[in-house]
């Protein structure tokens, strides 16, 4: 096989986490609006438990000022650990926590100038490897996790891959989505990317969910990209130009998205992990029936 058609394994991973969360002020002025907890874990808990379900080896966090809650979250609490062992306190809840030394890196955007000129910034860690993408934003709750069926796929095909969920037709000029070439199984041939269509023009059905694996050509795109819609350097945009000179695929997700960008969907995110949870569905569903007025039948 020729170096051409090897396919380089995924290990990276970026986070674009510089943003300031007004959508949620005033709780975002001094935290994160990563740090905000879906139930009793921060939302980028759940995208790095993802990267590492996955393989991921290297987190790549893309800050921004104020944003080192994110990285003090993931590094060890001396304090706090030997408080807890002190008083006979078992520390396995902080596991998750815990990232191998040297496998944090952090890159700062100092300018507000999108997604992709966010992901341009961490070119440097990135060098010439593919690398995935988490959108913490996105919640995706599956089993395996989003970027494991990604990865799957990707280790089949190699190229780009963008992962999709299916949307009524209605909604689809809400989103950006795919104009479809063949499909195998929850795999399907991108062909292009259309930002927001309407619903009578619209290629498909398919929305492009906030999880990415990219070769590193795209950064060579990015490097000379002009700004897009509003006034941004978008990510989509060096995507598109991808797209035949490299294998373009997307991962139809097999799970459920939450979108905690907005209030009702945080909302939503944190009462459908809380009935999950064996420790306090029961209660938590009790709540919810006494709230709505409804009376359980038994």
């Amino acid at each position: 096989m020729s170096d051409a058609n090897i396919i380089k394994p995924v290990r990276k991973a970026v986070f674009p986490v510089a943003g300031l969360g007004t959508r949620f002020l005033p709780a975002t002025k001094a935290i994160p609006k990563e740090m905000l907890p879906i139930v009793d874990r921060p939302l980028i808990q759940y995208a790095v438990d993802e990267a590492r379900e996955a393989g991921i080896e290297q987190l790549v966090f893309v800050t921004g000022r104020g944003k080192t809650a994110i990285v003090e979250h993931f590094d060890t609490a001396y304090e706090l650990e030997s408080t807890m062992s002190g008083r006979g306190k078992n520390l396995d809840v902080l596991d998750a926590t815990r990232i191998q030394p040297g496998n944090l890196v952090t890159v700062r955007q100092q300018v507000p100038m999108g997604l992709g000129h966010a992901i341009w910034c961490a070119r440097a860690v990135i060098g010439d490897e593919p690398f995935a993408i988490f959108l913490p934003d996105e919640l995706m709750i599956g089993a395996p996790g989003c970027m494991k069926q990604m990865v799957d796929a990707y280790n089949k095909v190699g190229g780009n891959l963008v992962s999709v969920l299916e949307v009524p037709q209605e909604e689809v000029s809400s989103y950006g989505v795919i104009d479809p070439g063949y499909a195998e199984g929850n795999l399907t041939q991108v062909k292009g990317l259309v930002e927001k269509p309407k619903v009578e023009v619209a290629p498909s059905n398919k929305i492009i969910s906030g999880r990415y694996i990219l070769q590193p050509e795209v950064l060579d795109v990015l490097e000379n990209q002009e700004k897009g819609a509003g006034g941004e350097i978008q990510l989509t945009d060096a995507m598109a130009q991808m797209i035949g000179k490299q294998p373009f695929h997307a991962v139809t997700f097999e799970g459920k998205r939450y979108d905690c960008g907005s209030k009702t969907g945080f909302v939503e995110a944190t009462l459908a992990l809380a009935l999950q949870r064996p420790d306090m569905a029961d209660e938590v569903r009790e709540m919810a029936l006494r709230l709505l007025g409804v009376r359980e039948i038994a």
